[in-house]
């Protein structure tokens, strides 16, 4: 096979849209968000992407069929059409994230794409009552538009800068003059986290005027909030217990 290959399903005519992506990455928080709107919008699958830069393996499905990891792109033809970037992995090496964030791109022109919403977790290694949302974008006038979404822009946070397709999208994308603007909620880094994937649901949805039910989203952030104390709880049991030893 090729490095990298695009198997659309159907012909597209390009017309104005976005694009959204939520590829696998830290508490899969743009993971979540992603397959939500899919989920909830209808959207069809109109392409799968293969590569060499994936890792080397076939997965099962509940019938124990294997199949190619892939990518995969959805459309969503509504008055106002939206393009979902989402699938099973990012690339396992430096050069294939380039590659294949250009070969994204190249649909993304082909299909008409203005501007590009990439969404993923900003790990903090500790656990978080209210996560923040935060923003970053390749035009500075896109600033002020995050920002009144609900999103919170810092000089030093994420310190070691946006790594993927989440960041390649945005930076790549500014030399075709396509806008970008990442999303990054805040999150543990622990687990999945469907609590910080409802925090940038809400910033997503107030920039794009998407609507949608996000109530099985919220029911996951509240059995996440029952762990997540549980999880307190022993960490504070933990700790009292090797006060109670020293002293």
């Amino acid at each position: 096979m090729d490095p990298i290959e695009v198997h659309f399903f159907e012909e597209i005519e390009p017309q104005e849209c976005i694009l959204i992506e939520g590829l696998p990455g830290v508490g899969q928080v743009g993971k979540l968000v992603a397959e939500h709107l899919i989920h909830e919008l209808g959207a069809e699958k109109i392409a799968e992407i293969h590569s060499i830069y994936f890792p080397p393996q076939v997965l099962l499905d509940g019938d124990g069929t294997t199949r190619l990891v892939c990518n995969e792109i959805f459309r969503y033809a509504g008055d106002r059409p939206i393009l979902f970037l989402v699938g099973d992995y990012q690339s396992a090496s430096g050069e294939g994230h380039y590659l294949l964030a250009s070969a994204y791109l190249d649909i993304a022109e082909e299909l008409g794409v203005r501007r590009i919403y990439t969404l993923g977790g900003y790990g903090v290694g500790h656990l978080i009552d209210e996560p923040r949302v935060l923003g970053a974008v390749n035009r500075p006038h896109l600033r002020e538009e995050v920002e009144a979404a609900g999103a919170v822009f810092t000089r030093d946070e994420p310190g070691g800068g946006i790594v993927g397709a989440s960041g390649l999208l945005l930076g790549l994308g500014g030399f075709r003059d396509i806008e970008g603007i990442c999303l990054m909620g805040e999150t543990s880094g622990y687990l999945v986290d469907p609590i910080s994937a409802h925090s940038l649901m809400t910033v997503l949805c107030k920039l794009t005027g998407i609507t949608v039910d996000t109530t099985t989203l919220q029911e996951r952030a509240g059995e996440m909030e029952h762990l997540v104390e549980k999880l307190r709880q022993m960490e504070e049991a933990k700790n009292d217990e090797e006060l109670n030893y020293i002293g």
